[in-house]
């Protein structure tokens, strides 16, 4: 129950942050491993790209790859919740006396992160490639550089593409980055959350009830600390994603993980693996805040109607 709980919690903050996740991806492919004035910048910053995709491609392309999005969802954070609250209720986070410990909680945060997004990987792929697509006459256009262009009409179209050219294991492609972004997200989230949470009931600032002001509050810095934490992991693990590869699956632009970081710093410099900071905090603030306020407020639900179904 304790990963339909977590399904459920990301899905309802999913649809809401999806448009920002597409933003994110534009960023951080535009320009890609070209050094700042070697490029046309076709979107300025969040706010243009916004514009741009609305008036070129439609309003609903801002919310590319829901579909794929949602489902990365349910089998990233069904995992990662679940695993985390199992882990919690059993004390693996906790000391000999009960209180929280740091090691622990952000060991096994980054555990539970690590097996969701290896599970969720499929479909983030699919989601990164659908997110990436500008019209032709948009990526083609002179010395615009926008990311690897996928010709993919949609999530079952994408997973076919993929599994003829690649087979199964295809669809793993580039899940080591994703694996490494959120185990840092997953660390700095989770934690941050644990010990926001845990400082707020030891000083009784809150009812004991009050879950909705509890969440909200504890969730407050949980964005900040995320995005700082995970952008440049974000960044590479959208690159790996999009890349093309070969037969064998060897990408064509990046070998792996430190290969993407070292062609991006040598290129691009430290900023370049920041691109797409605002959309990252502007979408992970939120999705953060939704996904916890509604995992917190969904344990409560569930567990207070266990208790007054047990009690006589």
């Amino acid at each position: 129950m304790e990963f339909v709980l977590g399904a459920c919690a990301s899905i309802g903050a999913g649809v809401f942050s999806n448009p920002l996740d597409v933003l994110k991806t534009k960023a951080q492919l535009q320009g890609e491993l070209r050094a700042r004035g070697q490029y046309s910048v076709h979107y300025k910053n969040m706010f243009h790209a916004a514009y741009m995709i609305s008036r070129e491609e439609g309003l609903l392309a801002l919310q590319k790859g829901l579909s794929p999005a949602l489902f990365h969802q349910v089998a990233l954070n069904g995992t990662r919740l679940g695993l985390f609250q199992l882990a919690e209720d059993h004390g693996l986070t906790r000391n000999e006396d009960g209180t929280l410990s740091a090691p622990k909680t952000m060991l096994v945060s980054s555990a539970a992160g690590s097996v969701g997004a290896f599970l969720g990987s499929p479909f983030f792929l699919v989601k990164t490639q659908i997110q990436s697509q500008a019209p032709v006459a948009i990526s083609k256009g002179a010395n615009v550089v926008l990311g690897v262009q996928h010709d993919h009409r949609g999530m079952i179209s994408a997973f076919s593409s993929i599994l003829e050219k690649r087979g199964f294991l295809g669809l793993f492609d580039g899940a080591s980055g994703a694996v490494l972004r959120v185990a840092i997200g997953s660390c700095a989230q989770l934690s941050t959350f644990s010990f926001c949470k845990q400082f707020i009931d030891d000083r009784q600032f809150f009812k004991e009830d009050a879950v909705w002001t509890k969440a909200f509050a504890s969730s407050m810095l949980v964005g900040v600390m995320t995005a700082l934490a995970m952008t440049p992991f974000d960044t590479v693990s959208t690159r790996l994603y999009n890349q093309s590869r070969d037969a064998s699956g060897r990408g064509l632009m990046y070998s792996g993980i430190t290969d993407c970081f070292a062609k991006t710093l040598r290129t691009e410099g430290v900023r370049g693996l920041y691109k797409g900071l605002v959309p990252v905090y502007a979408r992970i603030a939120p999705h953060s805040m939704l996904t916890l306020m509604f995992w917190e407020k969904l344990k409560y639900l569930y567990h207070n109607q266990q208790y007054l179904q047990s009690t006589p």
